[in-house]
């Protein structure tokens, strides 16, 4: 019974880290709940499936990815158009992307470049922090007091959201 508890409690515990997860995943802070509550659910489901010496953090973050993975997978599939026509129609049409331009969308990997032209003392922290780690965690790793951490990742986010400023994010 005691590792029930102990086990309810590490998950609650990670909450916040779960959600800044979930953001990162989804940029979007309706899907970034949808995903924690998924995620929380599944792992509850899925107590049996764990091991005491295993780290939990990373079960537990493995387990959203997964999820998201398979949602976004399952959003393209429905999303598929399959042309059956003999002159293939539909193809030729002019697809909506919902996008202005081809260009107007940041990818993870012109993100990831972004990020990655911080100096260290900026990226080191800011993807600790993205990765779910807490200040305090992170003040601890890197031998550095919490507020110097914190103004740290403050800055890179400011940074990060000038070089990408023309991202436009449309829900649909």
């Amino acid at each position: 019974m005691k590792s029930k508890i102990s086990f309810e409690k590490q998950l609650l515990s990670l909450q916040d880290n779960m959600f800044n997860f979930a953001l990162t995943l989804t940029a979007d802070r309706e899907e970034a709940k949808d995903l924690l509550q998924e995620t929380t659910l599944r792992v509850l489901d899925n107590r049996e499936k764990y091991y005491e010496n295993v780290n939990f953090k990373g079960w537990v973050f493995t387990i959203m990815h997964n999820i998201f993975v398979n949602n976004y997978r399952k959003i393209v599939r429905s999303q598929t158009i399959i042309d059956k026509t003999e002159n293939l129609y539909h193809l030729n049409l002019p697809q909506d992307s919902g996008f202005d331009t081809p260009d107007g969308a940041y990818t993870i990997k012109e993100i990831n470049k972004a990020i990655n032209s911080f100096t260290d003392e900026y990226k080191v922290p800011f993807s600790m922090h993205v990765s779910g780690f807490k200040y305090e965690e992170i003040a601890k790793h890197l031998e550095l007091p919490i507020g110097t951490v914190k103004s740290r990742i403050f800055f890179a986010r400011k940074r990060l959201q000038e070089m990408l400023k023309d991202f436009r994010f449309y829900a649909e």
